[in-house]
């Protein structure tokens, strides 16, 4: 079944369960990427994406690769629904004339999708970071972590030393993201929520604009005719490319994101004040090269996201239910 032939409320069904799955796959990589993105010259904990989740199971257990995960669980079903709602909305207006898209017009719905979705994806990264990026700080400065946003020292991370097999680990013990809510609310108001929000529109909106149109001219060259749908496999290969090639077009945007994002500073590294000075710091102290960490890492986070999302197209999960919810109410 081809995406156009499928109806929105599915749609939105597929992609929120998508969302779920492809998180729970890929969070470790998602982890690995914030941690690289953050480290500074010279204060270098982890060497690679490997070598980062390698010592995140030493110190913090399996279960320290996903810190954080469940606030991405919590809002990747609304996040999905607003961006997939939104292009399809975008993309329904602009092709009222009867016409199909051209290029053009397909990046503007994606690029509209972009912008809608940051609502939820702000907030939702701002929590998702601080709880990610603890176990570098607690490895970097060996000594308690401070997480609080207001610079007041809290109880929110804790490092407590056991040995195993002769070696000194770490053992981090991080807060709740309500808890880190909550305190940013009272401290600063919904806005220190949506710190970053202008990184997070210039990652997002770009994204959206490179991947939608690349992926429906991708999928398009596997059909035979314009009313059959491509098959399967092509599909499934056709959302890992356009995800993966969108990724790491915007991952200078990402790491700037992650930049503003973390709230508290390992020993010696920059705070930065706004989108400019963040990047200028950067280019300053660690040449252009920085805007790529973490680029292999978000390509292996995104392909199999939106490989996912044609799993679940393709078994039609979303059409089943909604199927079976119409067959009910008109059975009552």
């Amino acid at each position: 079944m081809s995406q156009q032939q499928i109806s929105l409320p599915a749609k939105l069904i597929n992609g929120g369960i998508a969302g779920i799955v492809g998180v729970t796959c890929v969070f470790p990589i998602d982890l690995a990427k914030t941690r690289l993105q953050n480290q500074r010259p010279g204060q270098q904990v982890y060497k690679s994406m490997m070598d980062c989740l390698v010592k995140t199971v030493r110190s913090e257990g399996y279960f320290g690769m996903y810190r954080g995960a469940a606030v991405n669980l919590t809002l990747v079903t609304p996040e999905k629904a607003i961006k997939l709602a939104a292009n399809d909305f975008f993309r329904q207006h602009l092709s009222s004339s009867g016409k199909g898209l051209t290029v053009f017009k397909e990046m503007l719905a994606g690029c509209g999708a972009g912008m809608c979705q940051v609502i939820i994806t702000t907030p939702m990264e701002m929590l998702k970071i601080q709880l990610q990026d603890a176990g570098r700080l607690a490895s970097q400065q060996q000594k308690p972590v401070m997480m609080t946003p207001t610079k007041l020292v809290s109880t929110n991370t804790m490092l407590s030393r056991s040995f195993n097999s002769g070696a000194m680990m770490a053992a981090v013990r991080p807060v709740s993201a309500t808890q880190i809510a909550k305190e940013l609310l009272r401290t600063q108001g919904i806005q220190g929520l949506y710190k970053g929000l202008g990184a997070t529109l210039m990652r997002d909106v770009p994204f959206s604009v490179v991947y939608f149109p690349l992926f429906a001219n991708l999928n398009r060259l596997g059909q035979r005719s314009p009313d059959e749908p491509s098959p399967f496999a092509w599909a499934f290969v056709s959302g890992c490319v356009a995800g993966s090639t969108a990724a790491v077009a915007v991952n200078p945007c990402d790491v700037v994101k992650t930049r503003l994002q973390s709230l508290n500073k390992g020993s010696s590294e920059e705070a930065y004040n706004g989108v400019v000075d963040c990047v200028s710091k950067i280019l300053r102290k660690e040449g252009p090269s920085a805007f790529l960490k973490g680029a292999g890492c978000r390509a292996l986070v995104i392909a199999p996201l939106f490989g996912i999302a044609q799993v679940m197209y393709f078994v039609g999960v979303g059409e089943y239910i909604v199927d079976s919810v119409s067959l009910n109410i008109l059975s009552a």
